[in-house]
């Protein structure tokens, strides 16, 4: 089975603007859907799309930083290139601070814009990759029990303290039950060692 096409979406009111430079990416052989303004887009496009999204920045109703802010609350995966007719640094710092990949000015190089293109879906392929190791971490996570859920917090904020005698001084429980519930913990999320617990759910997780 093959994985969908990766898609350039563009965000512009300009429809000329839109229609060009939806032909000269398609010639290129992009998959590319075009939209006149940010809440067609939303309409449009379901919250899992793949590939990246061009937008212009001064749009009438939602503009392309609140478009933006919108996406960064869905937790969208879609790298954005702003583009702009009259954006200035302010905006520009705010976009890319967000995430933005790029803040370009127009007129704007096709070129520059097609080397963005491509930055931005390797940049996308690892923000998916890494939303679905979040969303696995959360299942695995919800299937603990409240306390094997204490415990395992007690494990990953003091790794230096993580005997069953310390964990069940500071939870009030006995070592064997601690004992217990570490195994059930490993069991359900699939380790063998509170190394491996502490690698899956460590603080650069």
């Amino acid at each position: 089975m093959t994985s969908d096409p990766l898609t350039v979406f563009i965000v512009d009111d300009d429809d000329d603007v839109r229609i060009a430079l939806s032909r000269s990416l398609s010639k290129r052989g992009m998959q590319v859907e075009g939209f006149g303004d940010a809440q067609a887009f939303l309409d449009g496009v379901g919250e899992d799309a793949r590939g990246c999204l061009i937008l212009d920045y001064g749009m009438p109703g939602m503009d392309g930083l609140e478009l933006q802010d919108h996406l960064v609350r869905q937790d969208s995966t879609l790298p954005i290139i702003f583009v702009s007719g009259h954006g200035g640094i302010p905006e520009s710092v705010r976009a890319t601070k967000a995430g933005a990949i790029d803040f370009l000015e127009k007129p704007f190089d096709l070129s520059v814009l097609i080397e963005r293109i491509e930055a931005a879906m390797d940049i996308g392929s690892q923000l998916r990759a890494a939303k679905a190791h979040r969303q696995e971490l959360a299942e695995k996570r919800s299937l603990l029990t409240e306390r094997e859920e204490q415990v395992l917090q007690h494990i990953l904020t003091h790794p230096a303290r993580t005997s069953s005698k310390e964990i069940a001084s500071e939870l009030g429980i006995s070592p064997r039950t601690v004992e217990i519930h570490r195994g059930r913990i490993q069991q359900k999320v699939g380790v063998k060692t509170m190394i491996e617990l502490y690698e899956l759910f460590g603080p650069m997780q």
